[in-house]
């Protein structure tokens, strides 16, 4: 059964690390905007793509943070019933 599940984790792994898409059309997006908005209130366009950028790049870690303390809550958990 471990075996099955370590070889299962490697192919997750593999295919989520050679099946991305491609997304350079929002970087372009975004600094057609900052450039555009440069001429009038170019501080407050950058300033909300700034958050935005930060919100979506700290969504990820609460998920991983999530999931890393699910597994530890059930690894802590077996450990206290064996001993």
């Amino acid at each position: 059964m471990k075996l099955f599940r370590n070889q299962l984790a490697t192919l997750l792994f593999l295919a989520f690390s050679f099946l991305t898409a491609e997304s350079n059309a929002q970087c372009a997006m975004c600094r057609s905007q900052v450039e555009s908005s440069i001429e009038g209130e170019g501080k407050v366009v950058g300033r909300g793509l700034n958050d935005g950028i930060l919100y979506l790049m700290t969504i990820p870690y609460f998920i991983l943070g999530g999931f890393a303390y699910m597994v530890y809550r059930n690894w802590k958990g077996g450990q206290q019933k064996t001993n």
